[in-house]
């Protein structure tokens, strides 16, 4: 951790909602006037599109959840050059057209690499790795602000499933065979790495999600709560939350359950003063 350029890590896997918490915490860099820059765990992918086909076909059960199909080591560094000089780089993965014609490169094909610039307040990670933890990588070590963003499993299914058949027109069964495959990599690097986050915030259907495969469309926040895990609840004022926030309620000494449609406004609540206390300690350090 580093008191002069924090970092924050939102990890969760693909199809969780990661994206939509990062819209939140841009909305509050925007309020607060606090520039960060980002990386995008999309970019520390070891292979291109082409090139890890062909590495699947050779090895059936690898996925982009393997840290060998990652580039963990080159994000630890940067982890480590930011929190010591404020300095890294990264790069961009365009999954789409649209992604494409933004970045300038082919769909399935990553930009170069561009130093970070100058004079950032913080680091901000969205990905699948951002707590990895094993015996050569420990990405947990560096994060001043680590958040897990976790649906229950059936519903991360029915999310996946309606992203990449929308927006990337692939086959419910071509889904169906890489949620297959990724579910050893699951198991073994991205439920771990939910032991390590300072708060998790976990999405709960209440409708019947018993065969994702088939469900026509995904549960609406209306239609969800949202279970709120602290790590550490010491200094966390739970009354007021409850106060603050309708129809919520403690499950746990550390936990707090709020209706889907208030998480923008937990979200808020909770991290806009940790964020700001990460902020005004760099700024007080020069």
């Amino acid at each position: 951790m580093s008191a002069r350029h924090p970092i924050i890590s939102v990890t969760g896997s693909s199809g969780a909602g990661t994206t939509s918490v990062r819209n939140t915490f841009e909305q509050i860099f925007r309020r607060e006037d606090v520039s960060a820059v980002y990386i995008e765990g999309d970019g520390f992918h070891a292979f291109d599109r082409e090139t890890m086909r062909a590495k699947m076909a050779e090895e059936p059960t690898l996925s982009h959840f393997a840290p060998r199909a990652n580039l963990l080591p080159e994000l630890e560094e940067v982890f480590r050059s930011y929190s010591e000089s404020g300095k890294g780089r990264t790069r961009a993965y365009a999954h789409d057209e649209v992604d494409a014609a933004r970045l300038r490169v082919p769909m399935g094909e990553f930009t170069q690499w561009e130093d970070f610039p100058a004079g950032s307040d913080l680091l901000f990670y969205e990905g699948l790795h951002g707590c990895v933890v094993d015996n050569t990588i420990d990405l947990a070590r560096y994060p001043d602000l680590k958040i897990g963003v976790v649906p229950v499993i059936n519903l991360e299914w029915i999310q996946k499933l309606h992203r990449d058949r929308s927006i990337r027109g692939y086959s419910t069964d071509a889904v169906t065979d890489v949620i297959l495959r990724r579910m050893p990599d699951y198991v073994q690097t991205i439920c771990p790495q939910f032991s390590w986050t300072d708060i998790n915030f976990q999405r709960v259907p209440m409708v019947d999600t018993s065969n994702p495969f088939i469900a026509r469309w995904i549960p609406t926040a209306d239609e969800s709560m949202v279970v709120i895990r602290f790590r550490d609840p010491h200094g966390i004022d739970f009354s007021y939350l409850v106060s603050m926030i309708h129809d919520s309620f403690m499950s746990r000494a550390n936990s707090i359950v709020i209706p889907g449609s208030k998480l923008d406004l937990a979200m808020q609540l909770i991290l806009t003063p940790m964020i700001m206390q990460l902020v005004e300690r760099k700024r007080r350090l020069g």
